[in-house]
């Protein structure tokens, strides 16, 4: 039997202009995946690729809790997470990406990127979410009509990472893998378990309370797996698995095939 594999949309191969990356929260994991996103930019364009534009979407201001396991400086507390945080990207990666101080739902975003990736805390978050990328235009072939969605999620210090795609993906011809065009939404294939896991949404008031409530390395290491997922999926134009769980009390993972 062949193995499974997920080909990349072939217009986010070689695109004449950057691609669309839409970032959905902007706290201890998304803070870790924009800085994971610069570098992926900048690789990619040095390996003649046109790299990424992104737009991250928070609502939140930075608070002195946030100090030490969110990337942010003491100079930057009650200044809007995705201000902060794309200021300083800008800056150091010499980028160009824009920050959204509000929250990305069906009033307010519409599905103008290839990529998303949320690292949101509660389920209806993921859901809202769902509802907004489900009416997507995708009929088109350009880098920015969307493609995937990738979601992180965690708890104290266990957490996951899911692709799935916005519609099906045509798929190339293959006599080695057994190609599949689409990957279900995180919120249908796990959504029992999505409810089950969520988070109060209630903000900490010290590093210490938040500490109880996620692991100090959990946003971190899940952000590298993700990651290296979305970097193989451009460096070698296809995936065989789609996410992963992550146990990091005895660093374990397990790969989600396809």
């Amino acid at each position: 039997m062949k193995p499974k594999a997920h080909f990349i949309a072939p217009e986010l191969l070689n695109p004449s202009n950057p691609v669309e990356v839409c970032l959905i929260g902007a706290g201890g994991t998304g803070s870790q995946v924009l800085t994971a996103l610069a570098r992926m930019s900048h690789s990619l364009q040095a390996l003649g690729h046109a790299g990424f534009q992104v737009s991250v979407w928070d609502d939140d201001l930075v608070t002195q809790a946030n100090l030490g396991r969110q990337l942010f400086a003491p100079c930057e507390v009650g200044l809007p997470k995705a201000a902060a945080l794309v200021i300083r990207c800008n800056r150091f990666f010499g980028t160009g990406w824009k920050a959204v101080n509000s929250k990305f739902d069906s009033q307010s975003a519409k599905p103008k990127a290839a990529i998303y990736i949320s690292c949101v805390d509660t389920a209806a978050t993921r859901f809202e979410i769902a509802q907004v990328l489900t009416g997507a235009d995708t009929a088109g072939h350009y880098a920015n009509t969307p493609r995937y969605w990738m979601d992180f999620g965690n708890g104290r210090d266990t957490g996951q990472v899911i692709l799935s795609t916005i519609g099906s993906i045509r798929q190339p011809a293959s006599l080695k893998f057994a190609t599949v065009e689409s990957l279900p939404f995180v919120t249908e294939e796990f959504a029992e378990l999505l409810r089950q896991g969520d988070d109060d949404g209630m903000p900490s008031c010290s590093l210490a309370d938040a500490l109880e409530k996620q692991d100090l390395f959990i946003n971190s290491a899940l952000t590298q797996m993700g990651c290296s997922l979305l970097w193989q999926l451009f460096r070698n134009g296809f995936t065989l698995s789609r996410g992963c769980f992550l146990r990091l009390p005895d660093f374990r993972s397990l790969p989600v095939p396809l």
